[in-house]
C-alpha cells in the first residue's frame, strides 16, 4: 500500500494552532459549561425543588403538582456526549420569551427549549441567565409556582 504524500505545511499549521488554544479534555470542558449553567441555576434553588443534583446533572421543578397533579419542570442542566444541554420549560410555556434570543444563542438551541453548549460563552451565558429571570418571572406571575 503506497501511502498517500503528506503535505509538510498543513501539520506544521495544525501544530502552531494547537500552541495558540491550550489544549482542554472534553471531560474538562464539559466541565466547565456544566459548572457555569449550574450557577446560573443556583439563584432558584429556594424556589423551586431540586430534584437532581448531582455531577454532570441538574434539574429544578416546581414544589407543589400544577393542574395536571405533577410538578412543573423549570429548568436543567445535563453532560451530554459531545456538549452540555441547557433546558428551560418556560421559553416553551411562554413563546414570546423566544423572541427575545439573539441570533448567536439560537445558534445552540435545539428544539424550543434546549441550548446544546461546547464550550463556555460569557454572552450566552449572560443572555441565559436573563432568560432564565424572565422564565422565573413569567411562572411567578401566572401563580404556577
Amino acid at each position: 500500500m503506497i501511502a498517500a504524500p503528506v503535505n509538510v505545511d498543513s501539520r506544521l499549521m495544525a501544530a502552531e494552532n494547537k500552541r495558540e488554544r491550550p489544549a482542554l479534555s472534553e471531560v474538562d470542558r464539559s466541565g466547565a459549561v456544566f459548572s457555569a449553567l449550574r450557577d446560573l441555576l443556583k439563584p432558584y434553588e429556594n424556589e423551586f425543588a431540586v430534584k437532581i443534583d448531582k455531577p454532570g446533572n441538574c434539574y429544578l421543578e416546581t414544589k407543589s403538582a400544577s393542574l395536571n397533579g405533577r410538578r412543573l419542570f423549570f429548568a436543567a442542566a445535563k453532560i451530554k456526549k459531545n456538549y452540555v444541554s441547557f433546558y428551560l420549560t418556560p421559553l416553551y410555556m411562554f413563546p414570546d420569551l423566544s423572541q427575545r434570543i439573539s441570533p448567536t444563542l439560537k445558534k445552540h438551541m435545539q428544539g424550543q427549549s434546549c441550548f446544546n453548549l461546547t464550550f463556555v460563552d460569557q454572552a450566552c451565558l449572560d443572555e441565559l441567565e436573563q432568560l432564565t429571570q424572565a422564565g422565573f418571572q413569567k411562572l411567578k406571575s401566572q401563580a404556577l409556582l
